[in-house]
């Protein structure tokens, strides 16, 4: 086990015994529990999948700890590696971001935010006086704040490096004593450039309006809802707060629930928990990332052909096509660390061979 809290530079045989118990880990902060539903909904098998490629070197590879595969709702393939198994819970690191997003449409749902275009600092104040006082809601979760900030994981001195050890003079919340130093760069609006800081303040912003703490409200609007089968955990700052861009503990088969949910319009009761046309605003590109048929929505990865993924630094992911009524979920310890783009690429290639599986499937169906 690691014995620091750099966790962006930690070993590999570090990070395979740490993803799967981070929040056991006596050198982080504590964690708070996100209560589990007391009937978790069923994830019924469906026929195997018939892939024309070698899963077995696909999650070898990959350094998988788990590939789930659900198609209108049934499990169509379930694999683990790294010793992990379905009892797990694995980190999420930036998938907890579209949980988060989430949170924030249910907020607007249940009337603690008026608007999307409200001011980030009129829920909280503190950033009044910095590069975010004029920063609106909708720019904060679509990182277009145009606030200076380095996501560099290689870089020790980067922003994302160093923003969870801050210790702040005043005794405030690290997060915000960090975030209201930054200066600005662009003007708000102009200019997407992703910073996990930033979707932190959305957490921070989420539990301010809620008045709830961010694992209590996920229970309650998502993991009860959702039908989860396990309890997860949500890793929380020096001073407390979830860390809303990252760090989520839970098992895959309930990262692939949570794609179902969000499938299905994140229905709870018969009725959506977002508002009306929010999903589909969030699940599409709200902006361009400088790469063909990719963009951003809200705190989603977004694909010209209507899908969309949640995805972490180290191979986490959770895909889903709702043309192909398709999630797939990810669990890994990417071998080249955060920016692996060979194991990129590799996971782009398994989305299309499923896709195209599938659709051979309905092609031998209608005929």
């Amino acid at each position: 086990m690691p014995t620091n809290r750099d966790v962006l530079f930690w070993s590999q045989p570090q990070r395979d015994a740490a993803f799967r118990a981070l929040d056991r880990l006596p050198i982080l902060a504590k964690s708070r529990v996100v209560a589990a539903a007391s009937t978790p909904s069923a994830l019924p098998l469906g026929a195997p999948l018939k892939l024309e490629l070698d899963i077995d070197a696909y999650m070898a590879m990959q350094r998988s700890a788990a590939l789930i595969v659900l198609q209108d709702g049934k499990l169509r393939m379930e694999r683990y590696g790294l010793g992990f198994d379905a009892a797990g819970r694995w980190t999420s690191f930036s998938v907890a971001k579209s949980f988060t997003s989430t949170l924030l449409g249910a907020a607007i749902k249940d009337g603690y935010i008026k608007s999307m275009d409200e001011m980030v600092s009129a829920y909280v104040p503190e950033l009044k006086g910095s590069a975010y006082e004029q920063v609106s809601i909708r720019q904060l979760l679509t990182m277009t704040s145009g606030v200076k900030w380095n996501e560099d994981y290689a870089d020790p001195n980067s922003d994302v490096a160093k923003f969870n050890n801050h210790k702040p003079a005043d005794g405030s919340d690290a997060l915000l004593s960090y975030m209201r130093q930054l200066p600005r760069e662009v003007a708000p609006g102009t200019r997407w450039h992703y910073s996990t800081g930033e979707t932190n303040l959305v957490g921070i912003l989420i539990n301010r309006a809620t008045k709830k703490s961010l694992a209590s409200y996920l229970s309650e609007k998502v993991w009860v809802p959702a039908g989860m089968q396990q309890p997860a955990t949500w890793i929380l700052s020096k001073t407390g707060q979830e860390i809303s861009g990252c760090c989520i503990q839970a098992a895959a088969r309930d990262y692939a629930r949570f794609g179902q949910f969000i499938l299905n319009g994140a229905m709870s009761n018969g009725h959506s928990i977002l508002p009306e046309g929010w999903l589909q605003e969030a699940t599409s590109t709200r902006i361009g990332i400088g790469k063909p048929e990719r963009g951003y929505g809200y705190q989603w990865w977004t694909n010209s052909d209507g899908s969309f993924a949640a995805r972490g630094i180290f191979g986490q992911g959770i895909f889903i096509d709702p043309q192909r009524k398709l999630v797939i979920v990810s669990n890994a310890n990417w071998a080249g660390g955060a920016r692996d783009a060979t194991a990129t690429a590799s996971r782009d290639d398994f989305y299309r061979a499923v896709q195209k599986a599938l659709d051979a499937e309905a092609g031998l169906s209608a005929q």
